[in-house]
C-alpha cells in the first residue's frame, strides 16, 4: 500500500513542506521544502535554522530516510556559498546543487531535499552520487561547472565530461539519463551558447529529433564564481529497460522543441514494478506553435502554464495531486505577490518554492517544473 500525503510544519523561524510517498515494503520517497521565515535574520542565522529543521526531520518524522539530492537556493552565492559548503561538507550525505536563485519571500536561503528509504548510497570517485536498490542504480550529479571561455564551451565540456562519467558506470546519455538542469548566468545573453553546444553534443550521442531528447530545465541562475556561466545538475538510472522510459508531448498544447532550435523533452515518466515517476521539464506559457502566449500578463501566463503542465501530467495518467514538489521561476520579482496567491489557492499543500530566475525567452514571465510519483503494478519490471 502507498500513502501519498502532504503536510506543513511551522516552527519559530522555519516553514517545512513535506510530500510523502510511503510503502510498507520497498522504497518510500519524500520531497521536503524548507523555508526560512525570518528575512530580518542574518544569512548564517537563516542557514542554521534551515539546517536545524532538516536535522530534526531526519531524527524524527523522517527517521530512516536518507537524502539523495539537495538543492540550495541562495540570494547571494558569492557571499553565501562558502559558508554553506563549510557547514554541509562536515555532514555531506548526498548530491548537492547550489545555485543563486533568490527566494522571492525575501529570505536568503531555501532548501529542496529528495529523500528515500531502504537504499544504499555512496559517492563515486568521479563525483556522481550513487543510490542503489534492487535492480537499479541511480546517479545524481549536482553543481557541475568549469571555467571555459564561453557558455558554449562550458556546456560542451560539461556534457562531454558527463558522457565519460556515465560510460564509466556502463551507461550512456541516450539510454540512461532521465533529467538535466542547466543554470545559466545572464540567460538572455548566454543561453544561445548552451543551446548550440547541447545540440551538437547530442547529435554525437544519437540524441536527435528522430530518436529522443532528455527532459530538462534551462533557466537563469548563477554560481558564486562570476567566471562560471553555466552549471549543470543531472539524474540517470542504470538498469532500466528501454520500454520503461516514456516521453511526454501534449501536442494539443505544446510543440516539439526542435521546431524552435532546442533539444529537450517536455517531460518523461519512468515505470517501475511498483510505481510511476514523472519528471516535467521547465514549462512556460507556450502554445503548440512554439509561441509565447499572453505576453505581459502574468496571471494568464500562469494559468496557461498550469494548463500545459496538467496536459503533460494527464498524458502520464497523473494529476497535480501526484506531485512531490514544484519549483516556480519568475523573471520579475514584482510578480511574486500575485503568483503566490494564485498558487496558494490552487495548490495549498504541495511543497513549492518561488525563486527569481529569468526564463530562457524574455517574453516568458513565469516557468515551473515538477516531479511526481504514483502507485503502479507492473510485473514485467522490478520495483524501484
Amino acid at each position: 500500500m502507498n500513502n501519498n500525503k502532504q503536510r506543513i510544519n511551522q516552527s519559530e523561524n522555519t516553514l517545512t513542506e513535506i510530500f510523502k510517498y510511503e510503502v510498507e515494503q520497498g522504497v518510500s520517497e519524500y520531497h521536503v521544502m524548507i523555508h526560512s521565515t525570518r528575512p530580518e535574520d542574518t544569512y548564517e542565522q537563516q542557514l542554521n535554522a534551515v539546517a536545524d529543521a532538516y536535522n530534526d526531520l531526519l531524527a524524527g518524522e523522517l527517521k530512516g530516510a536518507v537524502a539523495v539530492f539537495k538543492r540550495c537556493f541562495l540570494s547571494d552565492a558569492a557571499n553565501q556559498a562558502d559558508i554553506l559548503l563549510a557547514l554541509i561538507t562536515e555532514s555531506s550525505d548526498c548530491a548537492l546543487s547550489i545555485v543563486e536563485q533568490p527566494p522571492l519571500d525575501g529570505t536568503k536561503i531555501a532548501l529542496w531535499v529528495y529523500l528515500q528509504t531502504n537504499v544504499q548510497t555512496r559517492v563515486l570517485h568521479n563525483g556522481l552520487f550513487e543510490v542503489k536498490h534492487g535492480a537499479y542504480r541511480q546517479f545524481w550529479g549536482g553543481s557541475a561547472f568549469n571555467r571555459a571561455a564561453s557558455s558554449e564551451y562550458q556546456t560542451r565540456l560539461l556534457l562531454n565530461d558527463y558522457v565519460m562519467q556515465l560510460m564509466e558506470q556502463g551507461c550512456t546519455l541516450a539510454n540512461d539519463c532521465i533529467r538535466t538542469w542547466f543554470f545559466v548566468q545572464n540567460v538572455d545573453v548566454n543561453y544561445a551558447g548552451v543551446v548550440k553546444a547541447r545540440n551538437e553534443v547530442f547529435i554525437t550521442q544519437n540524441l536527435t529529433e528522430k530518436t529522443h531528447y532528455i527532459s530538462s530545465t534551462g533557466i537563469g541562475g548563477r554560481h558564486a564564481d562570476p567566471k562560471v556561466f553555466v552549471q549543470m545538475d543531472t539524474y540517470a538510472v542504470a538498469g532500466l529497460k528501454t520500454e520503461q522510459i516514456h516521453f511526454l508531448y501534449a501536442p494539443t498544447h505544446l510543440n516539439p522543441t526542435y521546431e524552435y532550435g532546442v533539444s529537450f523533452e517536455r517531460g518523461t515518466y519512468v515505470d517501475y514494478g511498483d510505481r510511476r515517476q514523472v519528471f516535467i521539464s521547465g514549462t512556460a506559457s507556450i502554445n503548440n506553435k512554439g509561441e509565447v502566449v499572453y505576453p505581459g500578463d502574468i496571471r494568464k501566463q500562469a494559468e496557461r502554464m498550469w494548463e500545459n503542465v496538467e496536459t503533460l501530467l494527464k498524458e502520464a495518467d497523473c494529476t497535480f495531486d501526484d506531485l512531490g514538489h514544484m519549483i516556480v521561476y519568475l523573471r520579475d520579482i514584482a510578480d511574486y505577490t500575485v503568483v503566490k496567491k494564485m498558487y496558494d489557492k490552487r495548490f495549498p499543500d504541495t511543497p513549492k518554492v518561488f525563486v527569481h530566475a529569468p526564463v530562457c525567452r524574455p517574453g516568458w514571465l513565469i516557468e515551473m517544473e515538477c516531479m511526481g510519483v504514483k502507485s503502479l503494478k507492473n510485473e514485467d519490471y522490478a520495483s524501484f
